[in-house]
Parts: C-alpha cells; sequence; structure tokens
C-alpha cells in the first residue's frame, strides 16, 4: 500500500507541471518554409502559436530555430504572391519601423511602424506590392538607428552603402551582370586626370577598351557619368555586361569612357548635382576638351549616331540636355530615371525633332515616372526613335544595372 501511494504521487506531480501550452511543436533546422507555410497569415498564427509558449528558453528557442529557417531558406521578408509579411527579433528595441524604396527612405512616413508581439520580441509588418517588385530597404530600431536586415541575405549596393534587397517572386535577376564561363575580358585603364578650362577644374575619368582592341578600328564610344559608380561591379556592374555582350556577339565591341563627377583630389566633394543639371559648361568641357582628346588618342568612329551618352538620375537630366543642345555630338541617349524638371520635355516639345535615338527608363514605385512620362509622351508624337521602359521599382542601383544591357543592345546590337 505503501509503494502504491508513492507512485500515485508521483503520477499526480507529474502531470501537475505539465502545461499544455509549453508543448512544442515539431520544429527543426530542416523545417521545409514552403509546404509548411500556405499562406502569410499561416505564418503568423505560427508565430503567435510560439510566442505564447510560457516558458522563456522554449520560446527562444523556437523562434529562434523559425527566424533561422526562414533565413537560410531566404523567406525574411516573408513573400507569398503580392503580400509580403516584414519580420524583425528584438527583445530590447521600443520600435520598429521600415524604410526603403518603397516609402521614399521616409522613415516616419505613415503605416511604416512594425507591430510587436510582447512575449517574444517579434515585429511584423503586412505590404502588398507588384509580384515583379525589386526594393532596396533598411530597418529602423528606436527611430534613430538605420541597419540591414540581418535576417535577409539579399543585398543590393546603393552609391551610399549596402541596402537589404526586397525580391517578389516574379522579379527577374539580371543574369547579364554575372560574368559568363570563358568571356574575353576587356581592359580598363586607371583614372585619367584632365584639366579643363571651361570648368576651371580637374576632372578624372577612366577608358574601357575591348578584348581584342589592338586589331579593330572605327569603334564607338559610349561617355557616361557617375562613371566610378556605373563601373563598379557592385553597382552598374557595366563592365561585366559589356564583357558579355561582345563576347557572345550581341553587340558591337565599344570604348566606355567613365566620367567620374568627384574632385580628383578629395573624393568626397561631388559635383555631380553641378555639372548635370543642364551646365552649359560641363557640356562645353565633354563636346570640346573630352571628345576630341578620345577621338585622338583612341581608334572611335567619329560619327554622332556611333557616340552615346548615358546617365542616370541627375546624369539623366544631362543626357537628354546634351542631346538638346548638341546632337551634332551625341546622337545616342541613354536615360535611366531622369531627375530633370519639366523644363526638358517642354524644350523637347517646341523644337524639330532632332536626330537622336533614345532609350529611357524609370521606376515606377518612388522615382522618376512623372516626367519621365511627359518625356515619352513627346518622343511618340514627335516621332523619335526611342525605347522606354518601366519597372516596378525606386530609384537605385537594383533598378539600372539591370537596365543596361537593353540601350547598349539598342544602339549597337548585332541580330
Amino acid at each position: 500500500m505503501k509503494k502504491l501511494c508513492i507512485l500515485l504521487i508521483l503520477f499526480s506531480l507529474l502531470f501537475s507541471c505539465k502545461n499544455d501550452d509549453d508543448v512544442v511543436p515539431e520544429v527543426t533546422d530542416s523545417l521545409k518554409i514552403d509546404t509548411v507555410f500556405a499562406s502569410i497569415g499561416e505564418l503568423k498564427q505560427r508565430i503567435s502559436e510560439y510566442s505564447t509558449f510560457s516558458e522563456t528558453s522554449k520560446r527562444d528557442s523556437v523562434l529562434t530555430i523559425l527566424f533561422n529557417t526562414l533565413k537560410t531558406n531566404n523567406k525574411i521578408p516573408y513573400v507569398k504572391d503580392d503580400s509580403v509579411l516584414f519580420l524583425a527579433y528584438n527583445k530590447s528595441a521600443s520600435s520598429i519601423s521600415w524604410a526603403g524604396d518603397f516609402n521614399g527612405w521616409d522613415a516616419s512616413s505613415e503605416n511604416w511602424l512594425g507591430s510587436k508581439i510582447e512575449t517574444a520580441g517579434v515585429w511584423y509588418l503586412d505590404k502588398t506590392f507588384p509580384t515583379d517588385a525589386r526594393l532596396d530597404y533598411k530597418i529602423i530600431v528606436n527611430e534613430n538607428s538605420w541597419i540591414l536586415d540581418s535576417y535577409n541575405q539579399y543585398i543590393q549596393y546603393s552609391g551610399f552603402g549596402p541596402n537589404s534587397e526586397l525580391r517578389m517572386p516574379m522579379w527577374i535577376f539580371p543574369q547579364e551582370t554575372i560574368l559568363k564561363q570563358g568571356v574575353n575580358i576587356g581592359t580598363l585603364s586607371s583614372n585619367i586626370i584632365i584639366a579643363s578650362s571651361n570648368l576651371g577644374y580637374n576632372l578624372q575619368y577612366k577608358v574601357y577598351q575591348p578584348y581584342n582592341y589592338e586589331n579593330l578600328n572605327n569603334l564607338p564610344v559610349v561617355y557616361v557619368t557617375d562613371g566610378h559608380e556605373y563601373s563598379d561591379d557592385k553597382l552598374g556592374a557595366m563592365l561585366i555586361v559589356t564583357d558579355n555582350l561582345i563576347s557572345s556577339g550581341d553587340i558591337e565591341p565599344i570604348i566606355i569612357v567613365f566620367i567620374d563627377p568627384r574632385n580628383p583630389s578629395n573624393l568626397n566633394q561631388n559635383r555631380r548635382a553641378e555639372q548635370f543639371r543642364g551646365n552649359p559648361d560641363f557640356l562645353a568641357f565633354v563636346a570640346y576638351e573630352l571628345v576630341p582628346f578620345i577621338d585622338a588618342n583612341y581608334k572611335t568612329d567619329i560619327s554622332a549616331d556611333k557616340r552615346a551618352i548615358m546617365g542616370t538620375s541627375y546624369g539623366g537630366w544631362n543626357a537628354s540636355y546634351f542631346g538638346l543642345m548638341r546632337s551634332d555630338v551625341f546622337g545616342l541617349l541613354c536615360i535611366h530615371s531622369p531627375a530633370f524638371d519639366t523644363s526638358i520635355p517642354d524644350a523637347y516639345e517646341q523644337i524639330e525633332k532632332l536626330p537622336l535615338k533614345i532609350f529611357m527608363s524609370t521606376g515606377v514605385i518612388n522615382d522618376t515616372q512623372v516626367n519621365a512620362r511627359l518625356m515619352e509622351n513627346v518622343l511618340q508624337t514627335k516621332g523619335y526613335t526611342y525605347q522606354y521602359i518601366e519597372v516596378n521599382q525606386g530609384h537605385s542601383w537594383g533598378n539600372w544595372r539591370a537596365l543596361i544591357d537593353e540601350p547598349l543592345i539598342f544602339f549597337f546590337g548585332t541580330k
């Protein structure tokens, strides 16, 4: 009888210590995210379930495994069709919000503050985007600390450093920005200093020469503003794109002049705002100083219809201005997300059609689509030969690097 009493007591204690809320569902490092979570709602429900565990160590354990598994499978932010669940796991934060291309990088914009599950330190935010969108963003902790999303392995670099990248399911990665196996690589010079009499100061640039340059002649030339960024593999990746296209035979060999807007003596001094917004002195420098020097020292085709000017943002303004003022020098314009005002479309509308071939693109999520569409309407009405592309992206290198092969093929295609 005594032994029976002891067994009954132990049995009673065992069941009195067990809490159904602390039963840990089967969660392992090999969790198959795509099959487990059929919807964002189901993922949120799972997080909510884990967050109710009364034992802190178990709650932290399953949430850590869940977040790490999502990270391993590139599922943060969690995307399903056109829906997105932004997630952060931070117990100590008093607030977490998201800023990026989608809200103009305005950390104070409405409806971008995350909601918190207090018991777990999990923050979340529901949004919808076009299914082929691609957007840069950062997480803002406690209203002043801008950080990368540590659970998102996708990074896109900008002129100000790296950002986390949201990739919607129908967005297509630009494979042309990865150097293909066996591609013949051209050469890029070191920085060349040039003293401009029109601008009154020194500038620097680099020159790309295609593979087998010594056996080539009469090469088209592309002049690129913000050249230090277009030529950066993490930003514009233009060298990789060009080598791929030439090697595959999609375009004829070309020379590229990458013009750097920064002061060669102080790279922190960027002069692009004064150079690119319809500056006649910068136009005179390029047209009367740089172009003649390049034509005299490299094997170029000197005709305007084989000479392009390319730029993004203010550089898109500059390309438009160069075409407007000196179509006899630059017959090819590549305009990425032009940050011009209405004066440029108005000017093109008011003059006779110029001998220009034009490529223009813009994102449509807080980018330059309003005035780009005005310009596109003018180009169409005037009967220009042009190509115009809109993408569900913002004002970023993730947008522009994927739209470098199109203008090169449009201008110099061989097929």
